[in-house]
């Protein structure tokens, strides 16, 4: 497993944007699909976008297409999450994960990713 540290969270107004990061430690990300999920208060945790192993595909959930983009770095060290036109529908506590999916598409089920970071909090006030 690898440590996940996310950061980049905190209070914005609505329509304004928010650049999440996702740092590995120990270790690079290469070979792993990487997801964003998040859990708002008296919710269950819900998939947001994932990225596969080399970039070259993404899947979003619809309450964020067109809004929401993953990227990761060329040294695989770090996965993002940009966050534009935000709603206060969009608060939550905002988690990363890894997985061992070594595939052409990244994984939208959470049972697939083995290892989460802490979560960091996003607040979208309207």
């Amino acid at each position: 497993q690898v440590q996940l540290v996310e950061s980049g969270g905190g209070l914005v107004q609505a329509g304004g944007s928010l650049r999440l990061s996702c740092a590995a430690s120990g270790r690079t990300l290469i070979g792993n699909g990487m997801g964003w999920f998040r859990q708002a208060p008296g919710k269950e945790r819900e998939f947001v976008g994932c990225i596969n192993w080399n970039g070259a595909s993404t899947s979003y959930a619809d309450s964020v297409k067109g809004r929401f983009t993953i990227s990761r770095d060329n040294a695989q060290i770090t996965v993002y999450l940009q966050m534009n036109s935000l709603r206060p529908e969009d608060t939550a506590v905002y988690y990363c994960a890894s997985s061992q999916l070594y595939a052409s598409a990244c994984s939208r089920a959470i049972g697939e990713y083995d290892s989460w970071g802490q979560g960091t909090q996003v607040t979208v006030s309207s």
